[in-house]
């Protein structure tokens, strides 16, 4: 049985002790020195078997309790989790992020209740508020819109339930509306991605970028990121062409087959997911191109994208870590016995690049 206990929001905000950035950090067990776990060459730490590791810094800023919050506190392992999956499974970083939070539900002996939207944001809704009536106590979410959430967010008021998100922000007031999100800095994602455009492009010439969705914070920040860069630091490449090729392959190579015939001249395609970028590869073999023509660059990691910096079609890839699953249920953890979670939780984040793209392709997804 659960406490009955209620404890009332309050206003308090205090900053998080070092020893719960040392809690988060050290997820699915992993209590070792920085040698036990290891940096790639990128000089990225990481956890084991490549599960997202807080940055440094995860702990500054805001914090919430459950006090503050208003909830129930709770024993993780009598409660019910419940997921909800933004996007087809079809997708690599979906699949491993799924993959990740159901493992370690297991590991853990805590009851999960998952479902997948299928990239149908009115379908999420619907599904959120599933997962709540079948009694989920606590629930985690990787939205694909960050806007449109006021039906979800006041089903779990009503009810206290706690809300943490992973990979994309929702538009609401964190420790009010939700308690933490879990995810990368995106802003700084498009950066490094601009460096690696720079370095392969020599800072010259015109780019392209492929968008990922409309509507989500990932698309903002990585466009953000990625044109302030080049702005600062190569004002000799220009983005002449942006277009949103929906975070698929499919629409990804359907962009990219228009932009090489209406801007023959391009230097450099920044892909902000690596779906966009392998079908934006398939549209260049499909024209005739070779390897290195045209140099891309991508978001996230899979083992298929950092194979193609191996094989030479791409250039760079930052990575994009999905699997929050030992993160996400201590955070979930801490909280529920009362302790303080920061609101935003940022990962490190490794990156992928001619020189260590072969050696580290079994740490891809």
């Amino acid at each position: 049985m659960k406490p009955t206990a209620l404890l009332r929001r309050t206003s308090a905000r205090t900053l998080i002790t070092a020893g719960l950035v040392t809690s988060l950090a050290l997820v699915s067990g992993c209590a070792k020195s920085e040698d036990d776990t290891g940096k790639d060459k990128s000089g990225t730490q990481r956890g084991d078997s490549g599960q997202v590791v807080a940055s440094p810094s995860a702990g500054s800023g805001e914090t919430c309790d459950i006090a503050a919050f208003g909830g129930e506190r709770t024993d993780l392992k009598n409660a019910t989790v419940g997921f909800s999956q933004s996007e087809k499974e079809a997708n690599p970083f979906r699949i491993a992020e799924t993959e990740s939070i159901k493992a370690e539900a297991d590991k853990r002996g805590v009851k999960l209740l998952t479902a997948n939207a299928q990239s149908q944001f009115s379908k999420q809704i619907s599904d959120v508020q599933d997962l709540i009536a079948k009694g989920a106590d606590l629930l985690v979410v990787a939205p694909l819109n960050s806007d449109g959430w006021e039906p979800v967010l006041q089903a779990a008021s009503a009810k206290h339930i706690p809300i943490i998100t992973v990979d994309r922000k929702i538009n609401a007031t964190a420790c009010k509306d939700y308690v933490s999100f879990i995810g990368s800095d995106f802003v700084e994602q498009g950066k490094r991605a601009a460096d690696q455009m720079i370095e392969a492009t020599g800072g010259k010439g015109e780019v392209a970028i492929l968008l990922g969705t409309a509507g989500n914070n990932v698309t903002t920040e990585r466009t953000k990121g990625f044109e302030d860069r080049i702005e600062e630091k190569a004002p000799g490449l220009k983005v002449v062409f942006k277009q949103t090729g929906e975070f698929s392959r499919e629409k990804g190579q359907s962009v990219t087959e228009n932009l090489i015939q209406s801007n023959p001249g391009i230097a450099g395609i920044y892909a902000e997911n690596d779906e966009m970028g392998l079908g934006a590869v398939n549209a260049l073999k499909g024209a005739g191109k070779k390897a290195g023509d045209i140099k891309i660059v991508t978001v996230d990691g899979t083992r298929n994208a950092v194979q193609g910096i191996v094989d030479g079609w791409i250039s760079g890839v930052v990575e994009s870590n999905p699997r929050f699953g030992p993160l996400a249920f201590q955070t979930l953890d801490t909280f529920t016995k009362g302790g303080k979670v920061a609101q935003d939780i940022v990962i490190q984040d490794s990156a992928y690049t001619e020189d260590n793209a072969e050696a580290d392709l079994g740490k891809a997804y």
